[in-house]
């Protein structure tokens, strides 16, 4: 686990909108929105408002725009899709943490794998949300995350727990994105149909199989594949 995943440790009564801590009663928690669909940060920002307690201090579609809106604000909470631009993989979610240590992330997001939530919660998210889930779970998950508690998606918490991780899931030191994409070529598919599957970009999964080739020093797609059938990513 990350150390930057905080668990269930409560940190306080309440959310300060200037540093992500605590706070006196009857302040609203204050949440950052990260989304790259204008239609889905309105959603989110309706549902937030109406629960109560809630204010949403800033919105960003993508990236380097989130992390200016948390390090500047330094919310209690911050929503993020680890599918918009630039947040190709939980790898970017400790450079959050980076620009604001204290502010808890609840990552929504329609990958429904288990290995998805394991690793965002190893990079440090406290909460993972499935965009499909109901808004009275989206505002557990926030309120949880507020209060330093961790929140997953019930039903994709019992395949958490019943499913067990690959067990060449780090031998070469491989994220769980690019073992993701090594088991989709190994299956044949090509890099737009990949990029469709994991809604990345495909000069992402171009970037990811470069990757790939330099820590496992296979070159061709056929050495991936024996990689993989090897490794037992792939039946």
């Amino acid at each position: 686990m990350s150390k930057h995943n905080r668990g269930i440790t409560c940190r306080g009564d309440a959310v300060n909108s200037t540093d992500g801590t605590a706070a006196e009663d009857g302040a609203a928690t204050t949440v950052v929105l990260a989304d790259d669909h204008a239609i889905v940060r309105s959603a989110l920002r309706s549902v937030l408002e109406a629960a109560g307690g809630f204010e949403v201090v800033a919105e960003a579609g993508d990236v380097a725009t989130a992390i200016r809106k948390v390090l500047a604000y330094k919310p209690a909470v911050l929503m993020l899709d680890l599918g918009m631009a630039g947040a190709s993989s939980p790898d970017v979610i400790p450079k959050f943490l980076e620009a604001s240590p204290r502010t808890a992330i609840v990552v929504l997001t329609v990958d429904a794998r288990p290995d998805a939530a394991r690793a965002a919660l190893r990079a440090g998210a406290l909460g993972f949300v499935l965009k499909e889930a109901a808004d009275t779970e989206l505002i557990d998950a926030a309120r949880a995350a507020a209060h330093g508690r961790g929140y997953l998606d019930p039903e994709l918490g019992a395949r958490v727990v019943i499913e067990p991780e690959p067990v060449a899931a780090r031998a070469d030191g491989l994220s769980e994105r690019e073992l993701e994409v090594l088991r989709l070529v190994a299956l044949g598919y090509t890099n737009p149909e990949i990029a469709d599957h994991l809604h990345l970009s495909i000069r992402t999964i171009e970037a990811h199989r470069g990757h790939l080739r330099h820590k496992l020093h296979q070159r061709s797609r056929a050495e991936l594949c024996s990689y993989a059938r090897d490794r037992g990513l792939v039946k």
